[in-house]
């Protein structure tokens, strides 16, 4: 295959983005209020496998403030489990630096996934104030999927979308990615790791998504442009902007 070939996304690939982004296009618009930050929580696993894929995520969650601060700014809590039943979740933070400093100090170690600690943590913090979306990036999942379902449910209820990337393709995985998804009101997208600029893209839409709505998104693209644009194209709303 050409060299230049391997850069372009598959037409599979470009499918999966569009479907994804029609899904955030649909969903119902939010708004933090006047003069409050959207709040994203962002959530990850850090067991062994993950390191690469954390590596990355410390240069994109910058990308998802940067997105968001005309809208009047993101507050991100990052939440992840690794080792032996260690959980952990960090305040909720409005600065780029002070998330990076916090995640570039986690080494990633073995264990198995607690995505049920998660899922309640992000019920329990979003009945204190609302959370306007949750992002989880994970390959596998080792635990009880009913339970699971039944608690992105919870989440549905609460009006808290969860937006789920799953690294790999690990088929009882990526079910029970895609149930969750659905049943919170969110969306799920697979990538790789060649996919970096897929999921830079996807976090980009669901940080303005989180701060201001589908027409924020548009309203912020038309100063920016560039990846943001493309996206506001795919995901504007008909009718005036709110």
């Amino acid at each position: 295959m050409p060299a230049d070939d391997r850069k372009l996304p598959s037409k599979a690939v470009r499918a999966d983005v569009a479907a994804f982004l029609q899904k955030v296009r649909t969903m119902p618009a939010v708004s933090a209020g006047p003069g409050r930050k959207g709040r994203l929580l962002f959530a990850m696993d850090a067991t062994a496998s993950r390191q690469p894929t954390w590596d990355r995520a410390c240069h994109l969650q910058a990308e998802m403030f940067l997105a968001a601060r005309d809208l009047g700014g993101l507050a991100i809590s990052l939440a992840y489990y690794r080792g032996f039943g260690e959980f952990m979740a960090t305040p909720w933070l409005t600065d780029t630096d002070d998330l990076l400093s916090r995640m570039t100090g986690v080494q990633c170690l073995g264990g198995q996934t607690q995505i049920e600690q998660v899922l309640l943590h992000t019920i329990t913090e979003s009945k204190r104030e609302r959370i306007h979306a949750l992002v989880f990036v994970g390959d596998m999942v080792e635990e009880d999927v009913d339970r699971l379902c039944h608690l992105a449910g919870e989440l549905g209820l609460l009006g808290v979308p969860g937006f789920f990337f799953h690294e790999g393709g690990e088929p009882m995985a990526a079910r029970c990615f895609q149930q969750m998804a659905k049943l919170s009101g969110g969306a799920y997208h697979a990538f790789d790791a060649h996919s970096a600029d897929v999921l830079r893209e996807l976090l980009r839409a669901v940080a303005v998504y989180a701060a201001g709505g589908q027409r924020a998104l548009a309203a912020i693209a038309g100063r920016k442009g560039g990846a943001t644009a493309r996206i506001a194209a795919q995901l504007a709303l008909p009718g005036p902007k709110r």
